[in-house]
């Protein structure tokens, strides 16, 4: 017991639970991050920051708490401003938790013609939107092939069976069939085959775009 309060007295920094810090894992990662990219060594980053690489290995695990001018010297070390190392733990991270058979049902362009929108999830962050719908297709839908919006869209299907139109294309989709296209072509339902029919839909686009 002496021996261990003596080695946390000479690393007054030292922390209990590195894992479940936050803040220091945020960091960690940052710099390992910057220093891989940099294509650096542990022992090369640690030389020009005047660190030990037995420090920087602890700050990259997220074992100890650097001093600021510790952060401004990795920094410095790394050509970044040091407000860029605090970057993953400032960023929000979002979740998105639907029970089975919930979820919110919408109205798009499709529902007139009796298809059944119900969103599992939506989460924005600065640059994309990302949307999952589970869409219901029954005896009283109908085919409606037009639409058409910005991003990538990805389809899987989980009962029955459709011929779905792509630009030019038609392709048959059984359960466990899946199909990923560019969205700004027309696309949809060409032929119901066998009802009921259920797909994901996961449409993804940048936030200055709308999906259809």
């Amino acid at each position: 017991m002496a021996r261990r309060r003596g080695a946390q007295a000479q690393e007054p920094h030292a922390l209990q639970g590195a894992a479940e810090n936050r803040l220091e894992a945020a960091i960690g990662r940052e710099v390992r991050n910057f220093r891989q990219a940099q294509q650096l060594t542990v022992v090369e980053l640690a030389k020009q920051a005047r660190l030990s690489p037995g420090m920087l290995s602890k700050i990259e695990r997220g074992q100890t708490s650097p001093s600021l001018a510790t952060l401004q010297a990795l920094a410095a070390a790394l050509n970044v401003p040091v407000t860029t190392l605090f970057r993953q733990f400032e960023e929000a991270r979002e979740a998105s938790f639907v029970r089975a058979g919930q979820g919110l049902t919408l109205e798009r362009r499709g529902t007139r013609a009796g298809h059944q929108y119900r969103l599992l999830g939506h989460i924005r962050d600065k640059r994309i939107a990302v949307e999952p719908y589970l869409i219901t297709l029954t005896k009283g839908s109908e085919v409606f092939p037009l639409f058409q919006h910005g991003g990538q869209e990805f389809l899987y299907m989980l009962q029955g069976e459709v011929i779905y139109r792509h630009a030019a294309s038609t392709y048959r989709l059984r359960p466990g069939d899946s199909l990923f296209f560019d969205a700004d072509a027309p696309h949809g339902p060409d032929e119901l085959v066998k009802l009921p029919i259920r797909f994901l839909s996961l449409i993804v686009y940048p936030r200055t775009a709308q999906g259809g």
